[in-house]
Formats: structure tokens, C-alpha cells, sequence
């Protein structure tokens, strides 16, 4: 019997998908719910499982091809399926690399995504520079090469059309640079309050919720803080009116091998710092591993993004629309400050806020951004909702 293989559902927002890489091609067997194809949509990767046990005869959408919902991708013949023979020290397997102190570094640089592509298309990745970070090979690093395998040229150049996520990108960008009226403040913060608690209390904390106590979910407390004695900074503009939001759903930016992604922390000012770091660390994990969903990327009414990973000292962020504004975090340094008339070494950041000026006033964000200093330079303030 022939089973029909169809784009699933797709939701709301997205209107069509990618096809990004075929896993099989007519005439493969396929187990069920093993990965036949990878669609490519403006956030996300999705996997479309095998339905069934048998073989795939048709595929009716190539790679690159543009798909919507419920579209026929290809067909698959149902039947039993030979189990595969595990391979045996003296029968190595096909297509098999003879390990060497180089190929086992090849290999420790594939990322998971990349190590399966790369294992079913045979491909060899020896000489594959990886673009991920420490020249991590992506997922995205192997299919290109398998693209385009056999082209050789003493000054190679490569012509790649932009992922969905890239082009996504690219176009909220550009939409915010020309839709809004953008202006940036800074100040500079000394973490050393925030430091010195970390220091202290970050073994028991640790041991207590099961996860570090990073920077991050001071500045999403400070900023949720901040939030709400400056509430337009909270808001967004629709038309002629303001919508002024009632809850605090803050975008961490995280940076992965596809590109920039903005998860959500709902209700930001109802969690603990550790639930905070817990939220942070799993959407961290889920992007870069390609498991994160659409419904953790939509929303939003604040954004915080963290250059200083990088090292970047100063930085002016843009805009995700619809919000309004965006807090930049930048790499801390030591620098000589004055205290008390004396001078002292602090661990200082600089913070930027980029905001959308046509609903919010310099003086607000000024206030705000300063409002994000004080909390973050005396922690207790936001225990006593000073």
C-alpha cells in the first residue's frame, strides 16, 4: 500500500516552508518515524518523521523547492523492512574511515545535526572548514559541501541562497531600520555587587536549583523592574495607538549556527532568578541543538541581547518589531573608576537601550536605562521594589 508523505500542518504565522535536505532518496528503505526530510521554515527546522515501515518511491519536491501546508512531498511503499546487521570487528563497514588522530578531530567538531548528515550522505569532511563558533562544522557547513562535492578551483567562491532564518532576519532588520525612528542611550554599570553575590552564594545555589547563577537573570529582573516604573518602554505601536502590555515577556537573544533567534520568557517579572536561569539555559540548549519550537519564538514586549559574550565593548542593538525597545549588554572590564574620591578598580559594562522614538521620549529611556543601573549596582533594591 502507498503512503502519501505531505507537509505537515503548519502553524499560523508561517505561511510555507523550505525543502532543505532530502535523507532519503526512491528506492531507500525507511523505518517508521526515522527522519525522511528537513523543512526549512523562517524560524525553525522541521523534521518530517516516516509514517511507516517500507521504501520510498517517489519524491515529488526537490531541495530548495518552496512548500505549503498539506503539499504532496513524496511517496512511500509500505512493507516490512530488513533489519540492518550490526557491523562486526572483521567485517568494518561500508564507506568506513580508518581512524586516525585527524579524523577523530574532524569528527569532534561536527555538532550533532552535522554528524548525522554527514553519516548519511557519506560525506567526507576532512578538509571542511566549519563557520560555527571555533570552527564548529554546522549542519548547514555539511549540506553545502555535499551541494556541491567535486567542485574544485585554486580561488573556490560558492554562491549560497540565504536560509529562511537568514532571510527572516534580514527582513525584520531592514523593517525596523525604515519603519521606526531609532535612537540609542548609554550608561555603564558596575557589576561588582552582582559579581560579589555570585561569588558567594554560587555553590549553594547551584546545589539547591540545578542550574549556575549567571549575569542574565540579574539583568532580566533589573530590566523587569525597570519595566514597570517605565511602562511605555513596555509598549508597542499598532497603527495610531499604543498598546501598553500588562506582562513582562522578555526575548533573550541567542545566538546559534543558523543564526540569531529571540526566545520568550513569559511573565519575566513572576520568576525567581532561578527560574530565570532555567528558562535561559533551556532555550539556550533547545536553539542551538534545533529543537526549539515556533511558539517559543513568537511574542514579546522587550528584548535583551548580550554582545559582551563575544566581546563586544559597545554596540548599538536593533529593534525586533513590533517592540519598541532593546537592552545591549556588552563584555565586562576592568576599568579605574572613581568612588568616594578615590580611585578603585570595578568590573564595568556598558549598557545600551535602543528604542523606537516616535512613542518613546529620551527622557523615559534615559530614566529606564538609569533605573537598570541602580538595581543592578545594589541588588537589594529589588527584593525592597526600590
Amino acid at each position: 500500500m502507498s503512503t502519501e508523505i505531505k507537509v505537515p500542518v503548519l502553524p499560523e504565522s508561517v505561511a510555507d516552508a523550505t525543502v532543505a535536505l532530502w535523507h532519503k532518496k526512491p528506492g531507500d528503505s525507511i523505518r517508521r518515524d526515522e527522519n525522511l526530510v528537513d523543512l526549512e521554515t523562517d524560524k525553525v527546522v522541521l523534521e518530517v518523521p516516516s509514517p511507516v515501515d517500507g521504501v520510498v518511491t517517489k519524491i515529488t519536491r526537490d531541495s530548495g523547492e518552496t512548500v505549503t501546508s498539506g503539499e504532496l512531498l513524496g511517496m512511500i511503499e509500505e512493507g516490512a523492512v530488513e533489519a540492518v546487521p550490526e557491523p562486526t570487528e572483521t567485517a568494518p563497514k561500508a564507506d568506513s574511515v580508518e581512524s586516525t588522530p585527524e579524523a577523530d578531530a574532524d569528527t569532534a567538531k561536527l555538532s550533532p545535526a552535522a554528524r548525522r548528515v554527514a553519516e548519511e550522505e557519506h560525506a567526507d569532511i576532512s578538509q571542511l572548514a566549519g563557520t560555527g563558533r571555533g570552527g564548529r562544522i554546522t549542519k548547514g557547513d555539511v549540506i553545502h559541501h555535499v551541494r556541491n562535492a567535486g567542485t574544485t578551483a585554486s580561488r573556490p567562491e560558492e554562491r549560497v541562497k540565504m536560509t529562511r532564518l537568514r532571510s527572516t532576519i534580514a527582513e525584520r532588520m531592514k523593517q525596523a531600520q525604515n519603519t521606526a525612528a531609532i535612537l540609542t542611550s548609554f550608561n555603564e554599570v558596575d557589576l561588582k555587587a552582582v559579581m560579589d553575590l555570585r561569588a558567594k552564594y554560587k555553590v549553594s545555589f547551584e546545589k539547591e536549583h540545578g542550574v549556575k547563577l549567571g549575569l542574565m537573570s540579574f539583568f532580566v529582573k533589573a530590566v523587569c523592574a525597570a519595566l514597570r516604573k517605565y511602562p511605555i518602554v513596555n509598549a508597542s505601536l499598532e497603527g495610531d495607538e499604543i498598546v501598553y502590555h500588562g506582562y513582562q515577556d522578555i526575548g533573550i537573544a541567542v545566538s546559534t549556527e543558523r543564526g540569531l533567534m529571540v526566545p520568550i520568557l513569559r511573565d519575566a517579572e513572576q520568576l525567581s532568578l532561578a527560574e530565570a536561569e532555567l528558562g535561559i539555559r533551556g532555550f539556550a540548549s533547545r536553539a542551538r541543538d534545533g529543537s526549539i519550537t515556533l511558539e517559543d519564538l513568537q511574542g514579546g514586549t522587550f528584548s535583551i541581547t548580550n554582545g559582551g559574550t563575544f566581546g563586544s565593548l559597545l554596540s548599538t542593538p536593533l529593534l525586533n518589531p513590533p517592540q519598541s525597545a532593546i537592552l545591549g549588554m556588552h563584555t565586562i572590564k576592568d576599568r579605574a573608576v572613581v568612588e568616594a574620591g578615590e580611585v578603585v578598580v570595578r568590573p564595568m559594562m556598558y549598557i545600551a537601550l535602543s528604542y523606537d522614538h516616535r512613542i518613546i521620549d529620551g527622557k523615559d529611556a534615559v530614566l529606564f536605562l538609569v533605573a537598570v543601573k541602580n538595581a543592578l549596582e545594589d541588588p537589594a533594591r529589588l527584593l525592597l521594589d526600590l
